[in-house]
């Protein structure tokens, strides 16, 4: 796979290789390089990644020179390879800047999401970058909401407890509040022509450091202080909400942000055809035609509007799956998303996703359907678990025996 002056390769298992070479050989050297214009020269001479198997409980994880990737990203129509530019984007972030402790995680990962957004921005359009912002709204506010119990861990910088275990707050917080973060604070600044060079200079200055969110903090004003206008910089800055946005909590982020919405409103108006016609026997209005210049982008925006609404009936469940092919559905991304909506609706669809969860070790797939599913036929659940649990990563087995009450 080839870009400008890159060479990048995907390395898998012999049955997988040709697809996983179409699924990421238009992309990947490009975002590499384009990484780079954003940021500074690549330091780690190879990039490559690696499709684990099915039990691999992430979507990636950014091993210098060999990022490890999840085989839910092969589906077939280029759609998810936006998380490889994710694990790109670990190379500064994460890989050459770290937080200083696990209370800072957000300075790896809402850095690396801003950064990938920009990628995908400079790739596909602003739309797309903006997009990826509303989609990614989605999974901050289920995450915010699982964790109402527990409210510091809606905070960007967690109060963890002594010896407590870092993956009870491992969530959407981190990856998308704090990209968000980063997005207002562009804005706030007066736009990515004042944000970039900040962003360069904040990789120049920490580049094989570990630090906390103080330290970025101090180094994001003292940067501005220094540019010309910096009074004008300064006073922005002061107006920004530290503790809210670094300490607050609650279901929303503390500024509600505007996303430019032009490839999201058809998907919304078709979602929004959909609850309006939910007590209609007659669905002769919709046609998988309703969905045919939807990119698979789209069709999740969809899903997750109509994941909003209350439950539909399983009539109408059933039609939606008939019409637009989704339980069907190479793309894992949209299957989650439909069968959050069919779950909802009743134990139809019971049987089909639990067969699903059986070789989806990712947690974003498993632990949500399974909590679903629980709520739906708690013994198919139970069933399922225990006769797969040696297939889950340990990982992402001990979360699932949380979500369902049982031990392990």
């Amino acid at each position: 796979m080839e870009g400008r002056n890159w060479r990048t390769g995907v390395w898998t298992e012999p049955l997988t290789m040709k697809e996983a070479y179409w699924e990421f050989e238009e992309d990947t050297a490009k975002q590499v390089a384009c990484a780079e214009d954003l940021t500074s020269a690549y330091r780690f001479g190879v990039y490559d990644f690696l499709i684990l198997p099915d039990s691999f409980p992430y979507g990636g994880m950014e091993n210098c020179c060999l990022t490890f990737a999840t085989p839910t990203l092969l589906a077939h129509d280029r759609s998810l390879v936006d998380v490889i530019a994710h694990e790109i984007s670990h190379s500064w972030f994460g890989n050459s800047i770290g937080c200083a402790s696990w209370s800072h995680f957000w300075l790896n990962e809402g850095w690396t999401t801003y950064l990938e957004r920009l990628i995908i921005g400079k790739l596909h359009g602003e739309a797309t970058r903006n997009l990826s912002y509303i989609i990614g709204k989605v999974g901050l506010l289920e995450s915010l909401k699982s964790y109402e119990k527990t409210p510091r861990f809606q905070s960007l910088i967690p109060g963890y407890k002594e010896h407590e275990d870092p993956d009870e707050a491992y969530s959407q917080v981190p990856y998308e509040k704090g990209a968000n973060f980063l997005l207002y604070l562009e804005r706030t600044v007066g736009g990515l022509e004042h944000f970039l060079p900040y962003m360069k200079d904040y990789v120049k200055t920490f580049t094989n450091s570990s630090i906390t969110t103080e330290q970025w903090r101090e180094h994001l004003f003292d940067y501005f202080g220094k540019q010309k206008d910096s009074e004008t910089y300064l006073k922005k800055l002061g107006k920004v909400d530290w503790d809210e946005w670094l300490h607050g909590v609650g279901l929303g982020l503390p500024v509600d942000l505007t996303y430019d919405d032009s490839l999201s409103k058809p998907c919304l108006a078709l979602a929004e055809r959909w609850d309006k016609a939910r007590g209609d026997d007659d669905l002769s209005q919709f046609s998988k035609k309703d969905v045919a210049d939807f990119s698979s982008t789209q069709l999740c925006v969809f899903l997750d509007k109509m994941g909003e609404y209350k439950a539909f009936r399983p009539a109408t469940v059933r039609t939606l799956d008939e019409l637009y092919a989704l339980d069907k559905s190479e793309n894992a991304e949209i299957k989650l998303r439909f069968y959050k909506i069919a779950l909802a609706s009743g134990p139809e669809y019971c049987k089909s996703a639990a067969k699903w969860v059986e070789t989806k070790g990712r947690m974003k797939f498993c632990r949500p359907i399974f909590r679903l599913l629980n709520e739906q036929d708690h013994v198919l659940a139970i069933k399922t678990f225990s006769a797969h649990a040696d297939f889950y990563h340990p990982i992402a087995r001990k979360m699932i025996a949380k979500d369902l009450g049982v031990e392990v």
